[in-house]
């Protein structure tokens, strides 16, 4: 699901927010469902994303609210994105979403990495729900 420049997705986890929130922010967990990386819900905090073919992808945190926001920059100096996770309490669960926004669209890569991110985010996100199961 894409619009412009930006990649949209949601999806309903029936797991409370501050169990989310520890997947999107916990090292070991987050490497369990997306990358390898010293992600920290920290503003300021920098680290790197192990992408496997694509590299070490640099991140910087760029927003926090506590199990509700977390913002940071996507592969500085590269693609130059942000990726935006949003948690909404939904009855006993959580309602996830998703923007990575930003890409280049006057670029191949930039639209490369769009279409196959547009793609691969869904797999991504229902990783992540069988990590929390």
């Amino acid at each position: 699901m894409t619009d412009s420049d930006t990649i949209h997705c949601d999806r309903f986890l029936p797991h409370p927010p501050a169990a989310v929130w520890r997947a999107l922010t916990d090292p070991e967990l987050h490497a369990r469902w997306w990358a390898a990386g010293d992600v920290r819900p920290v503003v300021g905090h920098r680290f790197s994303l192990d992408m496997g073919p694509w590299g070490s992808q640099p991140c910087e945190v760029t927003a926090v609210e506590e199990e509700r926001l977390l913002r940071y920059t996507f592969a500085e100096g590269s693609l130059d994105t942000t990726v935006t996770w949003r948690l909404v309490p939904e009855g006993r669960g959580t309602r996830l979403f998703l923007e990575h926004a930003g890409f280049d669209l006057d670029s191949p890569m930039g639209r490369t990495a769009l279409d196959g991110m547009g793609k691969g985010w869904p797999g991504v996100l229902a990783r992540l729900d069988t990590v929390l199961a």
